[in-house]
This record gives structure tokens, C-alpha cells and sequence, in this order.
């Protein structure tokens, strides 16, 4: 199996099982080894007292692109930490579009980076988040 087999084969396990990205209308667009990139249109029911969406449903867009990423090697990782910089604000029907990278994995844990955008190309937020490596695999391998 090659690394995009693997991470496409964790993708797709992993999601069958997440029901907040789901319920969230969050859609995998692209993933592979310390990638992914994913949408969520921001619907009506998540924009805040300001009328713009609100922030944490801009952190776990986010925070679940930086989980497909850190898990796409098929060893189970966990958030050790994220923070986020909320950079420009979001509106009811925008399409937006988290993009993960890694930029360093290690046996215990990693960093990646995740941009937030709009269609238009707009800059929504700026993500960290570090993973930690636990016990278990999404699938056994030979």
C-alpha cells in the first residue's frame, strides 16, 4: 500500500465515524500523507450576535482539517494542543476552505499549520495545532 493509499484509506474509516464533521456538512476535499484539505459552507444556525460566523465553528473546521492530516499515517493521533488567529470574519453561506500541512512529525508528536480561506480567497484564520501520537491504528497492516 502506498503512503496515498494509506492516508485515503484512514480518510475514509475516520469519517465514517465522525459525526460532528457530518453533522457540520464538513467535506474532505483532497488528502494525503500530513495533508488534507477540507469545506464546511457556514450555514445560517452558526453565525454569532455580530452576524458573522462564529469563531469556534471556524476552529474545528480547522481543527478537523489538522486531524486528518496528523492521522492520514494510519497511527492514531490526538490534539495536544492549537491556537488559533482569527484574521478576517465569515458570513452565513460562505464556502470555506481549511488547508493542512504538516511542517514536523516526530514518533510522539507533530506540528501543522492550517489556513482558513474563503472561495474568493479571502483569509479567514491562521491554526497550530500539535499532535500527540497515542496507542492504536485506524486499520492493521501486513
Amino acid at each position: 500500500m502506498t503512503a496515498q493509499e494509506c492516508a485515503e484509506r484512514v480518510r475514509d474509516l475516520m469519517f465514517a465515524e465522525d459525526t460532528a464533521a457530518q453533522a457540520l456538512g464538513i467535506d474532505i476535499l483532497d488528502i494525503g500523507p500530513g495533508r488534507a484539505r477540507l469545506t464546511m459552507r457556514v450555514q445560517g444556525h452558526m453565525t454569532n450576535g455580530h452576524h458573522i460566523c462564529h469563531g469556534g465553528f471556524i476552529f474545528t473546521l480547522a481543527d478537523t482539517a489538522f486531524a486528518y492530516s496528523c492521522n492520514s499515517y494510519n497511527q492514531r493521533c490526538v490534539a495536544a494542543g492549537a491556537m488559533i488567529d482569527f484574521v478576517s470574519a465569515a458570513h452565513a453561506n460562505d464556502l470555506l476552505i481549511a488547508e493542512a500541512l504538516e511542517v514536523s512529525r516526530g514518533k510522539r508528536s507533530g506540528v501543522y499549520d492550517v489556513r482558513v480561506q474563503s472561495e474568493n480567497g479571502a483569509l479567514i484564520a491562521v491554526f497550530r495545532g500539535r499532535s500527540a501520537t497515542i496507542k492504536g491504528q485506524f486499520f492493521e497492516t501486513t
